[in-house]
């Protein structure tokens, strides 16, 4: 009798699965945003339960599939990644959240408007520094990050608003973030994470295409649009356009003058905000150090405190003390935002912490309920049409990620 009961199960588990992948594959070939591919997860009671990748990791002379292992430029996926990091760095005690960071670079960091207020490293973890990105965040290894900083640039800095008063998110954030983690530790940003966190956890790719294996840039995704590259000009019925990541005509190259870059000069060199290649799988891996807290198979990456305090309510909109993003963003912790019940599947139901990312045609979902051990990671390799012309029907997400989400909750999760 449970030889036969253990035999239904699979044979329902077999049929969810099918109907999920059919589900899947419908959304990435919708042509109202085609997707030039797609590969997700979901976690169950602190186990991998469901994967799936449709579409091309390369479209053209050279296609190939996506697969299990094919790495993503995650974008903004990658600041939650890059605070393991700075956990790390704190557990070590080379770090602490509330020290005034100009202790960490070697000059005062300040708001001109508000040249008083010492600025931390909760601050910028948490998008309340006061910093702004319309005078830029990412400069090449030739640009100390010092000069711009301290420049008194128009956007640099809030004016009418000082450090912890407002939350505005902010990409600088993490290129301060990453230069004060080099100068910490005197190691450069890329290779810092790969012996924080992607060693330990055996986890390929990194922030530095230029040192995969020949293994590994055979296997990240090429980032499209149906979009020229400088323009706002889609075509949906024209060629996939590659964004970023395009290794057909030859390896990646080095960042420009990274031989003399100095260390602790300019975090931004390796994109602490957006620049991580890793697949799903392996952000599964992540998912599940984080549910068992800390721990992934027989190593402590992050001790639980750790953990705990990173996953925290830091921020919470109150009605005046941030901008939300169209109601996105009401609650922060250390490197990640907060979801409430009804903002990510239909219907609500899925309480969650983790991050969304946006670049390069890439869209990308990471999202942990950390009590129930549930989560599910999408990472979406390049749209057809413009993003804006296919709106989320509940959230500021696009109704394609919606889909996504929801087809996971409700089968690999609920397992209905």
């Amino acid at each position: 009798m449970q030889a036969l009961m253990g035999m239904l199960l699979m044979a329902g588990a077999s049929g969810i699965a099918a109907t999920l992948d059919q589900e899947l594959a419908a959304v990435a070939a919708d042509q109202a945003m085609p997707l030039a591919s797609l590969s997700v997860l979901a976690v169950r009671g602190g186990k991998v339960q469901y994967q799936f990748q449709t579409g091309q990791r390369r479209i053209g002379a050279a296609a190939a599939p996506a697969n299990a292992d094919t790495m993503y430029r995650i974008a903004s996926i990658s600041k939650m990644m890059t605070t393991f990091g700075v956990m790390r760095l704190i557990e070590q005690h080379l770090l602490e959240l509330d020290t005034d960071v100009g202790q960490y670079l070697g000059y005062a960091l300040r708001n001109p408007h508000f040249p008083d207020r010492p600025i931390t490293l909760r601050m910028l973890l948490t998008h309340t520094s006061s910093l702004r990105d319309e005078a830029g965040y990412f400069w090449g290894a030739e640009v100390a990050i010092r000069d711009r900083l301290t420049s008194g640039a128009p956007g640099m800095w809030a004016g009418e608003a000082g450090p912890g008063d407002y939350f505005m998110y902010t990409n600088l954030n993490w290129g301060v973030i990453g230069t004060i983690m080099e100068k910490v530790s005197g190691e450069r940003f890329d290779r810092l994470m790969k012996r924080l966190l992607l060693d330990p956890m055996g986890l390929r790719g990194g922030y530095n295409p230029a040192e995969f294996t020949a293994e590994e840039i055979d296997n990240v995704a090429t980032l499209y649009r149906k979009r020229t590259v400088d323009t706002e000009v889609w075509n949906p019925d024209g060629p996939w356009i590659a964004q970023v990541d395009d290794y057909s005509a030859g390896p990646p190259a080095a960042p420009a003058n990274v031989a003399t870059y100095v260390i602790g000069s300019n975090g931004t060199l390796f994109s602490p905000t957006g620049g991580l290649r890793i697949s799903a799988a392996d952000l599964g891996k992540v998912m599940l150090m984080l549910i068992q807290h800390g721990r992934y198979q027989d190593r402590q990456i992050l001790r639980p405190e750790s953990v705990a305090q990173m996953f925290s309510q830091q921020w919470k909109h109150n009605g005046s003390n941030g901008d939300t993003y169209r109601g996105l963003y009401q609650s922060w912790g250390l490197g990640n935002q907060r979801f409430g019940r009804g903002r990510l599947v239909e219907g609500g139901g899925f309480s969650a912490a983790g991050h969304l990312g946006d670049a390069y045609g890439l869209i990308s979902t990471f999202v942990v309920d950390l009590q129930r051990g549930n989560g599910m990671v999408s990472l979406i390799g390049g749209t057809g049409t413009d993003p804006d012309s296919n709106p989320g029907r509940y959230s500021a997400m696009t109704r394609s990620e919606e889909r996504i989400l929801t087809a996971l909750y409700r089968h690999a999760i609920l397992g209905r």
